[in-house]
């Protein structure tokens, strides 16, 4: 068994998204090519965004601090820490609406992310 805190890597990855140019950090704590599922740990500093794309699997997003917002086409949904995002089966996009970290759990070639 393997054990790490989300929240004390959500803080570093938010402070190395604080001094790079893209406004992001990321890292994958789990999963890789030897598995189905992956889960990384995202952060955006406020105003940043993961541009529009496409989903390859089935996606959630759990909001670990601060606020983003997910927008696939012409619908819009907000969270906060603790609220979970089913990502929807088409192209989409995240913006950060405050410096916020996230944990996507995604299988690729499931459905989409």
């Amino acid at each position: 068994m393997h054990k790490l805190s989300l929240q004390a890597l959500a803080r570093e990855q938010l402070s190395l998204a604080a001094t790079a140019t893209s406004g992001r950090s990321a890292r994958t704590v789990y999963g890789g090519h030897e598995h189905v599922m992956r889960q990384t740990v995202i952060a955006l500093t406020a105003g940043q965004s993961l541009s529009e794309h496409e989903n390859p699997g089935d996606a959630t997003i759990l909001v670990l601090s601060g606020r983003v917002r997910l927008t696939s086409g012409t619908v819009d949904w907000e969270a906060r820490q603790g609220d979970l995002l089913l990502v929807p089966s088409a192209r989409h996009s995240l913006l950060a609406i405050e410096d916020a970290t996230v944990l996507l759990s995604a299988t690729p070639g499931s459905s989409a992310l």
